[in-house]
């Protein structure tokens, strides 16, 4: 399938604007840049009964801001999806994704709580993963106390916070059994950094996510190359997979990344894990994001919570 024509659109705004924050080579000028387009992507949803900003300690101890999302609901213990914001692990915030978390918390039902995880360049591989491993962690251990079911929860993540997810779900199953994680949702996610297929030479060039932008990122949150190696890191090079929660891993046709989702999608099944995996046809990175510009956003996160509800009804 061609582009499609919303996809296209965008590009062209783009480039008229002078190009986007992931063509940015100065990480603050991108994530300025990042905020300000934010609000042409916003889309409408459903009223929520709070939305409330907490401080939690982070991986090193650290003030993590965390931002807890809380639908309209006659339960009174809710399932909890922690969600990891995209955006190299360089750029990107609670605001970035506000509109995201608020469409999925009223959709699926759930509580979502998004995380604040701390940057690269300034905290490298792996502050960030610390830090959502702690709040996974704390939301596992304080659920109760915010309504949420601590026997029903999920890791969501879009591009850079999608291999957060991955990573969590990875380093809990090691290192903390007792927290039984329902589904982890990857969208267009990282998963391996020293891949080299398909879709990065197709898609590297021309369709927003660029093979420049992706090594930029790189350089600046992982800039030790054997680090890159580390499953931490590369969700897809652990030795072993068995075990995880159920996946839903989305991605999309005209993004470099696409060939990582499909490859992890294929990793779990081998391992015994229950994956669903669809690729978008026409859309490129981020559209999940773009839900007031691309129609088919919505539709991804109309899919990703019906996953979560899905997941959550499942004993």
């Amino acid at each position: 399938m061609t582009l499609d024509p919303q996809c296209a659109a965008i590009l062209q705004e783009i480039a008229a604007a002078g190009g986007g924050a992931l063509g940015q080579d100065d990480h603050l000028i991108a994530r300025a840049a990042y905020e300000a387009r934010t609000s042409v992507y916003h889309h409408a949803s459903g009223d929520l009964h709070t939305v409330e900003d907490r401080t939690i300690p982070g991986g090193d101890n650290n003030d993590l801001p965390i931002r807890i999302y809380t639908p309209v609901s006659v339960t009174t213990a809710l399932p909890v999806g922690i969600f990891f914001h995209g955006g190299g692990w360089v750029i990107g915030s609670l605001e970035s994704h506000d509109h995201m978390c608020r469409y999925l918390a009223h959709e699926a039902g759930c509580i979502i709580v998004s995380v604040d995880y701390r940057l690269a360049p300034e905290h490298k591989f792996p502050a960030g993963l610390e830090d959502c491993l702690a709040a996974t962690r704390w939301v596992a251990a304080e659920a109760e106390n915010f309504g949420g079911d601590p026997a029903r929860l999920a890791v969501v993540g879009d591009s850079a916070g999608g291999n957060l997810a991955a990573s969590v779900a990875l380093v809990l199953s090691d290192t903390d059994k007792h927290i039984q994680l329902k589904l982890q949702i990857l969208i267009y996610p990282t998963l391996d950094f020293t891949a080299d297929n398909k879709s990065k030479v197709e898609n590297g060039e021309g369709y927003l996510l660029t093979h420049r932008s992706l090594e930029t990122f790189a350089d600046l949150y992982l800039p030790d190359r054997d680090a890159r190696s580390d499953p931490r890191a590369s969700p897809q090079l652990a030795k072993y997979h068995v075990n995880l929660p159920r996946a839903w891993i989305q991605t999309a046709e005209y993004d470099p990344l696409r060939d990582e989702g499909r490859a992890y999608a294929e990793t779990l099944a081998k391992a015994g894990v229950a994956v669903e995996y669809k690729c978008y046809k026409g859309m490129l990175h981020g559209f999940a994001r773009m839900g007031g510009k691309v129609d088919e956003g919505i539709v991804a996160l109309d899919h990703a919570a019906a996953a979560l509800r899905s997941a959550f009804e499942t004993p």
